[in-house]
């Protein structure tokens, strides 16, 4: 009988150090000496976020320059004339004509770099580099014909030079093509010819521009949109990685005088979760939580370090290429919070040295943290080599029983440690918290029994401050209670700090118990725990009757503000854009001044039959003057919003901050949107039977509403006679039904509601026809009311289904050609009364609407 085939895990523990029982797939790993195993990751290529943000940032250029064009005009044009005035001695000068250089550009630099990349052996990076070239050229020529197309009269001017024929837009696309051609290259530090291409071209626009050839705003539009074809090319294509790998990292780590017998990537081994044994002496089990949450808790690789001779490390590498991203997040941080400094270091060193200083910093103030042992640095990478917490786990893998109240006691003394010596962490979440689990060394085994001392670790101080002030401490309390409560509840994590840090610090914290002041790892968490912060408020209420838990005004601005400002320019760029002001003013000079505030009035009353069906159809009791303020904020947000959709999105958010389910307030705002199509359908059939022989409606079939009516008949047989097209139907419209029906079911059993309901679309549509009624009357124009009615519904039904804010456009012309064709008013007042008619219940409840969408974002309705 032949020999099974022996264990990998004990074959490699018999062969001794540096064998490597299974790896991942992604994971290769590598010799780089005679007892030195790598088990690391290849990434040959990587996405540099600093280029996307360049990207970016080149586009907002192009627009500055666009900006200036058209409104600078004599500015730039100035500038521009002034270097061809007073160099125009020096242009007579030139032995080297103007289009000799720019062929030695065109030509030049792309052989040269061409060439270069060849002997270098970089195929892949010619081919980028030649679809970069391709790609500017054809952003230049793009945007010369948007430019010719829509571009504004001052524009065009601004973008171009005079010449014998007229104004010639000059936007060059060589200058487009050959700075995306370097820039997707590479840097000119490490290539030759970049840098003395860079060089050539700058010397090139100078003479171009000096010369007369070029528009200065042209020259740097060409500039930007070759910086954005080269960045594009390389962010999508990925560059070569220049962290430090395998061999590199072994060469680091020797440096700075460690002896290491393998080095395994943490992360590789958590995907795939494989089983390494890199010493028969020491056996380690990659998958240790606590360098698991080592690894979660910052844009780090983090590898397991065995050495020859000495205890198990862990080594944090930082790579340069996401510095930047870390820079970003702590500016947006420091903006959006009151009291939070900003960090200006983005360099690899930088950010390394200001991590040493903080773990030492915490070391020295006697916080039990992972020992800093050694710094190294290898191509763009810096390692960080920290001591590695034997037996732990991260809080956030912690059951409730392990935290008893000594340890949490214990970890409250670590933090109080740090405050002390004016030290705050900023970033204390569930993985930096970690806790004793087993015997040192040993995985899986049984919780330790405490001695007066338990083993807590309190990690991850890179993002901490030295001479921190007051409210950053408060931050650090804030997080830790948050953290605590998350394991063992708010009651104990309370009353636990309060054992430590006495009442008048754990007083101060009430304020500060919110989301923003908590590290996204815990509010990810806190998804499956919402009302959390609620139990936290009244956990610390018990224990101090008299504290404030009242949330602090910390944020400097929302997702709230922003949408609100953003909604703002919004409507002011619509109304300065599409509203006109002489056609409102001559229509308001000319009508009855008493009838135009009837129309106003009216329009206002829709407000209060909105909020009638609103309050009817919703779960909760709603306040009449909060929900009826809500419709008049949801005329300020039509404005960016098409018809129907912003009073849909108000009525949503108020429901959900009142505690409903987003399924039951989906629901109920469904069922308000489809009782005020029913009836409007309604009212328009109740009409035209009460109108006798159909009135209105009998001159409104004219030959393009036939024509309308046959087409929607046609499609609709079309779609239902396809079953892909007819299931498509059935899957965007069940799940308005399905969410409908049983709310609706619900309503039938208590009829004062779905009457309160009904009641309120009646008001709306009768307010709106009623104004519409004085709109005429404002210029002594007499229409039957039940006609009018009908000229309303159908306009006004036919106009919200165009894709505008409010209907823009649409309504007044279904309105307009309503009055016309069916009521026959003349062209000319009917105009008249459909602006007026618009004005008073449309634009001038805007501002209105602007105050109320004001006060209740304050008040917390929205």
């Amino acid at each position: 009988m032949p020999n099974p085939t022996p264990d990998p895990l004990t074959a490699a523990a018999s062969r001794g150090p540096g064998s490597i029982s299974r790896r991942p797939s992604s994971a290769k790993p590598r010799p780089t000496g005679t007892n030195i195993l790598v088990v690391d990751d290849e990434e040959p290529r990587v996405r540099q976020p600093r280029d996307a943000i360049a990207i970016a940032l080149s586009l907002l250029g192009v627009v500055a320059v666009v900006a200036l064009s058209t409104y600078a005009h004599g500015t730039t044009e100035g500038v521009q004339n002034d270097v061809q005035n007073i160099t125009i001695a020096l242009t007579r000068a030139w032995l080297l004509p103007v289009v000799l250089l720019e062929t030695l550009v065109t030509l030049v630099i792309p052989g040269a770099v061409i060439i270069e990349l060849a002997a270098r052996r970089l195929p892949r990076q010619i081919l980028e580099s030649a679809a970069a070239l391709a790609l500017g050229l054809i952003l230049a020529t793009a945007f010369v014909y948007a430019v010719n197309a829509i571009g504004a009269s001052d524009l065009v001017r601004g973008l171009s030079i005079p010449t014998r024929a007229g104004l010639v837009i000059t936007v060059p696309g060589y200058i487009a093509g050959v700075a995306g051609l370097l820039t997707a290259s590479g840097p000119r530090q490490r290539r030759r010819t970049v840098a003395f291409s860079w060089n050539l071209l700058w010397f090139s626009l100078a003479v171009t521009l000096i010369s007369g050839q070029v528009s200065l705003p042209g020259v740097a539009v060409s500039l930007l949109l070759g910086r954005v074809a080269g960045l594009s090319v390389r962010y999508v294509s990925g560059v070569s990685s220049e962290r430090a790998r395998g061999p590199a990292l072994i060469d680091a780590l020797k440096r700075a005088g460690f002896a290491p017998i393998s080095l395994v990537r943490v992360k590789d081994v958590a995907d795939d979760s494989p089983r390494h044994v890199v010493s028969s002496h020491q056996p380690y089990s990659p998958e240790d939580p606590s360098v698991l949450a080592l690894s979660r808790t910052s844009d780090t690789r983090v590898y397991a370090l065995t050495q020859l001779d000495g205890p198990r490390l862990d080594v944090v590498v930082l790579d340069g290429d996401r510095q930047v991203i870390g820079f970003m997040q702590r500016l947006w941080h420091s903006v959006r919070v009151r009291g939070i400094e900003g960090r200006t270091a983005m360099s690899l060193r930088a950010v390394a040295e200001r991590a040493a200083l903080l773990t030492y910093a915490a070391s020295a103030a006697g916080v039990r943290t992972p020992r800093l042992l050694g710094i190294a640095h290898a191509d763009d990478s810096m390692l960080l080599v920290l001591e590695h917490p034997e037996g732990t786990i991260p809080l956030s893998d912690a059951e409730p029983e392990l935290v008893s109240d000594r340890v949490q006691q214990a970890v409250w003394r670590q933090l109080d440690r740090a405050h002390s010596a004016g030290l705050s962490h900023r970033g204390i979440t569930g993985d930096v918290v970690l806790v004793g689990r087993a015997a040192p060394g040993i995985s899986g085994g049984t919780p330790l029994q405490y001695e007066d001392s338990p083993n807590v670790w309190l990690t991850g101080w890179q993002s901490g401050d030295i001479a921190s002030p007051g409210f950053s401490q408060l931050m650090d309390v804030a997080q830790l209670l948050t953290s605590l409560s998350l394991v063992v509840g708010a009651k104990d994590a309370v009353r636990n700090a309060m054992a430590v840090l006495g009442e008048e610090q754990l007083g101060a914290v009430g304020p500060l118990l919110q989301g923003v002041v908590l590290p996204s790892a815990t509010r990810a968490r806190m998804r499956a725990h919402k009302d959390l912060l609620p139990q936290l408020r009244s956990a610390l209420v018990r224990e101090l009757p008299e504290a404030n838990v009242e949330p602090q005004q910390i944020n400097r601005f929302s997702v709230k503000t922003v949408v609100t400002w953003i909604v703002t320019f919004v409507a002011i760029v619509v109304v300065f854009t599409t509203i006109n002001f002489e056609q409102v003013t001559t229509a308001v000079a000319q009508s009855n001044p008493w009838w135009l505030v009837a129309t106003f009035v009216l329009g206002l009353a829709t407000w209060l039959g909105a909020a009638m069906t609103f309050i009817g159809f919703a779960s909760v009791r709603l306040p009449v003057f909060r929900a009826t303020l809500v419709q008049a904020a949801a005329s300020f947000v039509a404005l960016a919003a098409p018809a129907g959709i912003g009073p849909a999105a108000l009525n949503l958010r108020m429901l959900t901050r009142r505690g409903v389910s987003t399924s039951l307030a989906v629901a109920t705002v469904a069922l308000v949107q489809v009782s005020g199509f029913v009836v409007t359908v309604l009212l328009l059939v109740l009409l035209s039977v009460v109108s006798g022989e159909g009135g209105a409606l009998r001159a409104l079939p004219s030959t393009s509403v036939v024509f309308a009516i046959i087409t929607v008949v046609i499609a609709a047989g079309i779609v239902f006679s396809v079953p892909v097209l007819r299931r498509w139907v059935v899957a965007k419209v069940s799940p308005t039904l399905r969410q409908v029906w049983p709310r609706l079911s619900e309503l039938l059993s208590t009829p004062w509601r779905l009457g309160l309901g009904v009641a309120g679309n009646v008001v709306i549509t009768l307010g709106y026809v009623f104004a519409f009624h004085t709109a005429l009357l404002a210029f002594n124009v007499e229409v039957s009311l039940i006609d009018l009615a009908v000229v309303y519904l159908v306009g006004n039904t036919v106009g919200s289904l165009a894709p505008t804010p409010g209907g823009l456009g649409a309504i007044e012309f279904a309105l307009i050609t309503g009055l016309t064709t069916t009521a026959s008013v003349p062209a000319a007042v009917a105009t008249s009364a459909v602006v007026l008619f618009r004005f008073a219940t449309y634009w001038a409840r805007i501002p209105l609407g602007w105050f109320a969408m004001r006060y209740l974002n304050r008040t917390g309705d929205l």
